[in-house]
């Protein structure tokens, strides 16, 4: 790849605590050694920083091959899904004619992760686009894996996506922008994505009919039925009625 992922930037370091009039060096809360300015020192920021990032990138790698799915949200325009290959720090794609839709991607886009054990929002991480020249040996390595992880691939996929298709590589960088414990407060449900799909015109026939033809006919049935059974409570009651009235009349 032209790029690889870099290693998520590190955190800003805990804001300086007052010292003491004399200048003299002050402790910091946590036992951590400070300078006389009592800020925590670099050095040991550094080590706290190292196992954060270390955590970021193995999560950011596991979520990448864990699921084949991922969303790239482009400025101005909708959330795509896209179907991708994790390749050494880059999450390779292909879209185009008879593959998947996809707008042409500016620089920079969004992608969010989901969890593959529960389907929900893992990680946000900002990426950098690059489309992939046909011929260059990027291009070579990144189709020949699409290829193999595609289940329905052809023998010719690797030639139309040369003449047809675009082959992009989204590569990470920075720390994530969402991720476990720090998600945004919003839900980010979106309307569906209008397509030209339909079946106002024409829908498919149904053993059985569909369901609310079969709610309909059975609506139609109970209703007769219970037509039916106070028809016949009436019936009774008018024959009860009947040998009251010849018993008295004989009488």
């Amino acid at each position: 790849m032209t790029e690889r992922a870099t290693e998520p930037a590190t955190p800003p370091a805990t804001p300086p605590t007052t010292g003491d009039t004399t200048g003299a060096p002050t402790g910091d809360p946590t036992g951590r050694p400070t300078d006389p300015h009592g800020a925590p020192s670099d050095r040991q920021v550094g080590q706290e920083a190292g196992p954060r990032q270390a955590n970021a990138s193995a999560l950011l790698g596991e979520a990448m091959t864990k699921s084949g799915l991922l969303w790239i949200e482009v400025s101005d325009d909708r959330t795509w899904p896209a179907w991708h290959v994790w390749d050494d720090g880059a999450a390779l794609v292909v879209s185009g004619p008879g593959e998947q839709p996809l707008p042409w991607l500016p620089k920079e886009v969004r992608v969010i992760l989901r969890s593959k054990d529960t389907g929900g929002r893992l990680l946000t991480v900002r990426a950098h686009v690059h489309v992939l020249e046909p011929g260059t040996p990027e291009w070579q390595r990144a189709t020949e894996l699409l290829r193999a992880s595609r289940l329905n691939a052809v023998d010719d996929s690797v030639t139309r996506w040369a003449a047809e298709c675009t082959v992009t590589a989204l590569v990470p960088f920075d720390s994530p922008l969402e991720s476990p414990g720090a998600y945004a407060a919003h839900d980010h449900r979106e309307p569906p994505a209008r397509t030209a799909a339909t079946t106002t015109s024409w829908r498919p026939w149904h053993w059985g009919g569909r369901g609310e033809e079969k709610a309909e006919r059975k609506r139609l049935r109970d209703e007769q039925k219970a037509a039916r059974q106070a028809a016949k409570e009436r019936a009774k009651l008018r024959k009860k009625r009947q040998r009251r009235g010849g018993r008295r009349r004989a009488r």
